[in-house]
């Protein structure tokens, strides 16, 4: 077995659905960070959104299966939904570091809004020592809140890299409603998970 450490992405999400967005930002992280890897965690139960209504993990890891297969730089992973309970960041981080043995260099891969609430996340001050945070950002997107106010700490300044994509002008919440109107979703997902959506009933209305 090989002494190289690994340079991993982990690309944690809801993924109610997966889009365009979030595969441009994994593409773009792998060539940019030069990562041997990215591996897409459909979230269990995330702690954010425990009062909302997510779509069933098992359609939501299927999806991200369909969209990701074509890839062969892209893995998914389904440790947070077999694991149960409230899916946390940490956990997961250290289920992977314990897999590769510590062989391994972890960037998390997620949303600058996601990022700017990073201080209330589970066990954050070990978790920014466990690894490298990639926040995804649209263009134009002011970093200021991160560099210019005391409320992060330098360690994780230090650690946190930004990424302009263009494609997160897409989100799962405008493809939920134009299902849910009747509006054309085409060219904002994989047609594989398209197809997924109008063959499982994904986001119509209710009664409909």
């Amino acid at each position: 077995m090989t002494n190289t450490v690994k340079r991993l992405g982990i690309m944690g999400g809801t993924f109610d659905p997966i889009h365009y967005g979030h595969l441009v930002t994994a593409e773009a992280a792998r060539s940019r960070f030069q990562l041997d890897e990215v591996v897409f965690v459909p979230a269990g139960h995330p702690p954010h959104k425990q009062k909302k209504k997510v779509t069933d993990a098992q359609h939501r890891y299927m999806m991200t299966l369909l969209a990701t297969v074509t890839n062969p730089y892209f893995k998914i992973s389904d440790i947070e939904i077999a694991r149960g309970g409230i899916s946390y960041t940490y956990d997961t981080v250290r289920f992977f570091k314990e897999k590769y043995n510590g062989k391994l260099e972890v960037f998390f891969i997620t949303g600058a809004d996601a990022v700017s609430e990073i201080m209330t996340w589970k066990k954050i001050d070990s978790l920014i020592r466990e690894c490298n945070f990639i926040a995804a950002t649209r263009p134009g997107y002011s970093f200021d809140n991160f560099t210019s106010n005391n409320v992060f700490p330098q360690l994780l300044i230090s650690k946190l890299a930004f990424l302009e994509v263009p494609a997160l002008a897409i989100s799962s919440t405008d493809v939920r409603r134009r299902v849910e109107n009747s509006e054309p979703i085409k060219y904002l997902l994989p047609e594989t998970v398209e197809t997924y959506i109008y063959k499982n009933a994904l986001y119509e209305k209710e009664g409909k």
